[in-house]
C-alpha cells in the first residue's frame, strides 16, 4: 500500500512578498510572532516583511535563532510568543528559522516541559495535534525547502539532533518569493544549493513507492544542476534565482518518500557545539561516498542521475560529477578542512544508525559502513 499526499498552499514568485498580508488575514492571523534570525534581520530582509503588513499590526519579532536551531530559543520563543498574546508565526529566513518556527507553534500549543517527547524517534508523532498553531513560511534561502515540508529539526537541550515529524507541521502557507535572495553571499547559495540538490537525489533513491514524489524530485535535481552555478556566480540571475527556489521546493515535496545516510550523517554532526557546521554543506560532502554506498540497490536510477549531470552511467561517474560541482562551487573538499574533529569516527556512526532518516536509506547501512563513509568524507 502506497500513501501520497500532496501538501499546503503555495504562493510562488517574486513580488509574493506583497501578498502577506492578504494571506494572514486569509488565516485569521493578526497578532504574528515573526521567528527569523539577525543575519536575515541585518540583510534587511526582516524590515521588507514588515513593511508588507498594516502598520498597525501587532507585529512580535524573535531574531535569534541559532545556525541550528535548539531546544532552547524555541523555549525562549515560545515564552515571547505567550507573553504578547500572539496568534501565529510567520517563520522568515532558511531552514533554521523556518524549523524553529514549527516548533514554536507546536510548544505553544501543545505545552510541557520539554520538546523531546514529540520527537519521532521518541514515538511523537502521534502525540501532535492538529491545533498546532498556524505557520506562514517565507524562505530567504533556496535550500531546505522547510516551507513545505512536515519536519523540524531541533537540537535537543541534551545535544541529540532530532526531527519533529508530523502533516500538521507543514507551514498553512509557504510563501516564496526568489527576490528575497538575490542578495544572498555566493558561499551560502552554494551551501543551500547543495542541500536542494542532496534531497532530491536521496527521495528519488529511497525505496518507498511513490512515483509522484519521484517526478517531482527528477525536475527539482533538473533545476538545481542546471542553474546553481549560475545563481552562485551572479546573484541576481533571476532565471537562475527562481529555479533554485522551485528546486528547494521540490526537494522537500518528495521528502515523504524518505531521506537516507545523507542526512543520517550530516544531523548528528550538525548537533556538535563545535565547530558550527552547515547543514547543505555537510550534505554536500557525503552525497558521493553514499551514492557509491547505494549504487548495488537502486538499479537504473543511477542512469537517470547520470542523464541529468552528463556522465557515463555509473554511480562513480554520478559521486565524481558532484563532487566536482562542490569543487567548482567553492565548497570545502572534506570534513577535517571543516574543522570536525577525528573523534567524529567513533562517535558519529552509532548516531547515524539512530537518526530517523537511517531507517529510509536504500540501502541497510551497518556501523562499520558509516564509518567508512565518513573515512572518505573526513579526508
Amino acid at each position: 500500500m502506497a500513501l501520497i499526499t500532496y501538501l499546503t498552499r503555495i504562493q510562488f514568485d517574486f513580488g509574493a512578498l506583497g501578498l502577506l498580508d492578504a494571506e494572514l488575514g486569509l488565516l485569521g492571523m493578526r497578532r504574528p510572532l515573526i521567528v527569523t534570525d539577525r543575519g536575515v534581520a541585518g540583510a534587511g530582509l526582516l524590515d521588507r516583511v514588515k513593511a508588507a503588513l498594516p502598520g498597525n499590526m501587532p507585529v512580535t519579532v524573535f531574531d535569534a535563532t541559532p545556525a541550528n536551531p535548539t531546544e532552547a530559543a524555541a523555549r525562549a520563543a515560545v515564552a515571547l510568543y505567550k507573553a504578547q498574546g500572539c496568534d501565529g508565526v510567520v517563520a522568515v529566513g532558511g531552514g533554521s528559522a523556518m524549523d524553529l518556527g514549527k516548533a514554536v507553534a507546536l510548544w505553544a500549543t501543545h505545552g510541557g516541559d520539554s520538546l523531546a517527547p514529540y520527537m519521532m524517534v521518541e514515538g511523537g508523532i502521534p502525540r501532535i495535534r492538529p491545533d498546532v498553531a498556524p505557520v506562514v513560511a517565507v524562505p530567504t534561502t533556496a535550500g531546505t525547502g522547510s516551507e513545505v515540508g512536515r519536519g523540524a529539526v531541533i537540537v535537543l537541550d541534551d545535544g541529540r539532533k532530532l526531527a519533529l515529524i508530523s502533516p500538521y507541521l507543514i507551514p498553512r502557507l509557504a510563501l516564496c518569493d526568489p527576490e528575497l535572495t538575490l542578495d544572498l553571499p555566493g558561499a551560502v547559495t552554494a551551501g543551500t544549493g547543495m542541500d536542494a540538490i542532496a534531497h532530491c537525489i536521496e527521495t528519488y533513491l529511497a525505496a518507498a513507492i511513490n512515483p509522484p514524489a519521484e517526478a517531482i524530485a527528477i525536475d527539482g535535481l533538473t533545476r538545481a544542476w542546471a542553474h546553481l552555478e549560475r545563481a552562485v556566480r551572479d546573484g541576481h540571475d533571476r532565471d537562475a534565482r527562481w529555479n533554485m527556489m522551485m528546486a528547494a521546493m521540490e526537494g522537500a515535496m518528495a521528502f515523504q518518500k524518505g531521506l537516507g545516510a545523507v542526512h543520517a550523517l550530516s544531523h548528528p554532526l550538525g548537533g556538535l557545539k563545535s565547530p558550527t557546521l552547515h547543514h547543505g554543506t555537510l550534505n554536500a560532502l557525503f552525497l558521493p561516498p553514499v551514492i557509491r554506498f547505494n549504487a548495488p540497490v537502486v538499479g537504473a536510477k543511477i542512469d537517470r542521475l547520470a542523464a541529468i549531470m552528463g556522465v557515463a552511467p555509473d554511480a562513480d561517474a554520478v559521486a565524481d560529477a558532484i563532487a566536482g560541482l562542490n569543487a567548482r562551487l567553492g565548497l570545502p573538499a572534506n570534513l577535517k578542512s571543516m574543522g570536525v574533529p577525528a573523534s567524529v569516527l567513533e562517535e558519529i556512526p552509532g548516531m547515524a544508525r539512530k537518526d530517523h532518516c537511517h531507517g529510509t536509506n536504500p540501502r541497510e547501512a551497518t556501523v562499520a559502513d558509516y564509518r567508512a563513509i565518513l573515512e572518505q568524507a573526513y579526508g
